[in-house]
């Protein structure tokens, strides 16, 4: 309750702030941003180490290692049905939705601030890896180097490995392991917990400098293309709750208790990866979920599957399509819906990294490459509700896997 009031009062101060224009009052707002900074570094920093001491546990634990891939099938297998679901919905309801905004008949719009130096430092990244290059990265030559620079991927997967390894040794070698690394992760969530109880302080710092800088009203396409993502976030958030209370048995008050530290989280950082000790907290303790699913699937879910991308890059092309005066067809859609199922789990894991992959996409389907800096250029406040989707479809993937489970 604590951060939710922080939150409500930094958007409703921000506005104001915004409204007034003073700046002396701007300046304030400005100052608070290195103790939002703070706080977020001070989350991520227990990531890595607690994504690797809940996969070890949480595979190295189980007795049975055939539960593991048991297990790892189940989380494919409820990624794969999920996205789909949220593809096939998108294709259908987005298109009509944007029949509602009036043709642009030539007269683009005036390009939000940095629009153009966002499509120019896209075009200045170099070109999207291939397929084969992203499959040899999987592996990292080096581990202490892939998380030292971040690459949550190749890091679980080394992890993983690992913690087969150590499922696979001598008992007496397995036990003490196991013991060590489960003592490291307690330690790891009483660390974050400490960092938890100063969430107001640092959701207020983050939320405030936004609300005064975003104060202005939008209007025209940009600002339809703003609504219409971040009402359909919201909705396919709130979609998720009767999903998880028919195929995962979680009533949907319970999953609403579990999901909203995370969810409060993810809005104030932009960030799955920030909210990812919540998540445990909320999969462990209110749904009561197996260590060994928890500690399997939530890491697994924040580091690769990105539930809201299906609808995110449907909106986008179709918003860049307007813009541009160009049709999308049902192919174009189709191939949008297919690439946002697969293409998701291939996308780097920094900041904006999904736009990387959209680039042969919107080439593929007849949209200029530089649209993706306009998609960038607006993406503030709608990507504070995609990541709370990504979160929420996260503990949710975790609830539905954890259901089937028989240790349960």
């Amino acid at each position: 309750m604590k951060v939710l009031i922080a939150l409500i009062a930094a958007l409703i101060i921000g506005a104001a702030i915004a409204a007034s224009g003073n700046p002396t009052l701007l300046g304030f707002a400005d100052a608070l941003v290195p103790i939002g900074t703070l706080w977020i570094n001070a989350i991520r920093m227990t990531v890595i180490p607690l994504v690797i001491a809940l996969l070890i546990t949480g595979v190295a634990s189980t007795s049975d290692v055939k539960a593991i891939g048991r297990i790892g099938s189940r989380t494919l297998i409820v990624f794969i049905s999920l996205l789909v679901g949220v593809a096939i919905v998108s294709g259908i309801v987005a298109p009509l939705v944007f029949k509602l905004l009036p043709p642009n008949l030539g007269s683009h719009p005036s390009l939000p601030p940095g629009a153009a130096e966002a499509a120019e430092q896209l075009g200045a990244a170099g070109a999207t890896p291939t397929f084969g290059a992203w499959v040899v990265s999987l592996i990292p030559p080096n581990p202490i180097a892939a998380a030292a620079n971040g690459a949550i991927v190749p890091l679980i997967i080394f992890t993983l490995l690992l913690g087969l390894a150590i499922a696979h040794s001598p008992p007496v070698a397995r036990d003490r392991l196991v013991e060590f690394f489960a003592a490291f992760r307690d330690a790891m969530l009483t660390l974050v917990r400490w960092v938890i109880a100063v969430a107001p302080i640092g959701v207020f710092a983050l939320l405030l400098p936004l609300a005064a800088k975003s104060g202005a009203a939008l209007v025209g396409g940009v600002g339809f293309y703003i609504v219409v993502y971040s009402v359909g976030q919201i909705l396919a958030t709130l979609a998720l709750y009767p999903i998880v209370a028919l195929f995962g048995r979680v009533p949907i008050k319970q999953f609403g208790r579990a999901a909203l530290p995370a969810q409060l989280i993810a809005f104030s950082s932009s960030s799955s990866i920030a909210a990812l000790p919540a998540l445990v907290e909320g999969a462990e303790r209110d749904l009561d979920l197996p260590d060994r699913v928890a500690g399997f699937v939530v890491p697994l879910a924040v580091s690769m599957y990105k539930i809201a991308a299906p609808l995110s890059w449907t909106i986008g092309a179709l918003f860049i399509a307007w813009f541009y005066g160009i049709t999308l067809h049902v192919r174009e859609l189709g191939l949008i819906a297919v690439a946002g199922v697969f293409l998701t789990f291939a996308a780097p894991g920094v900041p904006r990294g999904a736009f990387l992959m959209l680039t042969p996409l919107f080439l593929a389907v007849g949209l200029p490459a530089e649209g993706i800096g306009i998609l960038i250029a607006v993406d503030t406040i709608p990507d504070l509700f995609s990541t709370v989707f990504n979160t929420t479809g996260n503990l949710a993937a975790t609830a539905i896997v954890g259901a089937r489970d028989p240790g349960r």
